[in-house]
């Protein structure tokens, strides 16, 4: 088969899979691969048996895999022929060294880009898929610069706003697809080729264009404010349960208004997740490294009363047992961070 565009997405993971299989089911002319270094992971992808559980993903996958969608451990063959490559791999907190415990470890992003400037032939579209911190492009661009073979290598970022358990639906029909780029003639055309891609199926005015940092830092600051309604309503919860009031009243009430709206305002055990704590805590860390102490603070008491509204919650429970486990069973309804998913990362359920 002739393709016109050939994508290839390192990171076979929550966000590269679906993406990827939108990608193909949307642009039948486009040949996409899926690459990971783990064969347990390509297997899985390649299989009836999906490595993630996902609504709607497994009829996308068995449409597409095969016709122009394909999963491969194959890394090098499948840069060389690209002609954009995203970067969808996992980016966790940092554990030791500088930022420890806030900023993220960038470190699959680096392996990356090397990867792609040691066995690249021709120039290339390389796109930030993984949710990194401002100004990682930089970084990027400049270990692809080193390349000994002259080649051009233009950095875009296009962050993803997916919700687990709506993941299909958000990526068939995006609130808006994000895509920031360098500023310059190739930088502007880099970013057209990709607009062209989103544009086979989303709308042209849903498609926003920014540079490069501002579309890194958006998706920090756009989890960080979702995280901040969640605390924001438990922390009104924990002052209901002392007056009196209804917690879901008080989210009825103050979601009507049209300016608040009422997502993200159900009062819960705290957010779980992959995302929230792990963005808010690398937005903390860039505050910090810029010196805004305040704005590091507010930031940071997001996730505190986070942490407060999970310990409140099992002290709670605790003492409605006369204050003691010993010698009794309890039963978890559901342990995954949030419905239709597989996914427990920090999932409130473990604490």
């Amino acid at each position: 088969m002739s393709y016109t565009l050939k994508i290839c997405c390192m990171g076979a993971g929550y966000v590269g899979g679906p993406t990827m299989a939108v990608i193909a089911k949307k642009c039948p002319n486009i040949k996409v691969t899926v690459v990971d270094l783990s064969q347990k992971q390509i297997d899985r992808w390649n299989s009836d048996n999906l490595p993630i559980y996902e609504p709607g993903l497994p009829e996308v996958v068995n449409e597409c895999r095969g016709r122009n969608l394909f999963f491969s451990t194959d890394i090098d063959t499948h840069i060389i022929e690209a002609d954009i490559i995203f970067i969808s791999v996992n980016t966790p907190t940092k554990m030791q060294g500088i930022g420890a415990g806030r900023a993220s470890n960038i470190k699959n992003c680096e392996l990356c880009a090397r990867k792609i400037a040691e066995v690249s032939t021709s120039d290339k579209i390389i796109v930030e898929k993984s949710t990194v911190p401002v100004r990682t492009a930089e970084a990027i661009r400049r270990v692809l610069s080193c390349n000994e073979k002259n080649l051009n290598f233009q950095v875009l970022s296009n962050p993803e706003f997916l919700a687990e358990g709506t993941a299909i639906e958000d990526l068939f029909a995006p609130s808006r697809v994000l895509i920031g780029g360098v500023q310059s003639p190739d930088g502007l055309a880099a970013i057209a080729k990709l607009v062209s891609v989103y544009a086979q199926w989303v709308p042209r005015e849903n498609i926003l264009t920014t540079n490069l940092w501002s579309s890194e830092l958006s998706k920090l600051v756009a989890n960080a404010m979702l995280a901040q309604r969640v605390s924001s309503i438990n922390s009104i919860s924990a002052l209901c349960e002392a007056t009196g009031a209804d917690v879901s009243e008080i989210s009825r009430a103050v979601g009507s208004d049209d300016r608040i709206g009422s997502k993200f305002l159900k009062s819960s055990v705290g957010f779980g997740g992959s995302c929230f704590q792990k963005d808010i805590l690398n937005l903390v860390y860039l505050c910090e490294t810029y010196g805004l102490t305040e704005c590091a603070a507010y930031w940071n008491q997001v996730v505190l009363m986070n942490d407060y509204q999970k310990e409140r919650f099992s002290r709670k429970m605790v003492s409605s047992m006369f204050n003691t486990v010993t010698g009794k069973k309890v039963a978890i309804l559901g342990f995954a961070f949030k419905k239709d998913t597989g996914d427990v990362r920090e999932t409130p359920s473990m604490f």
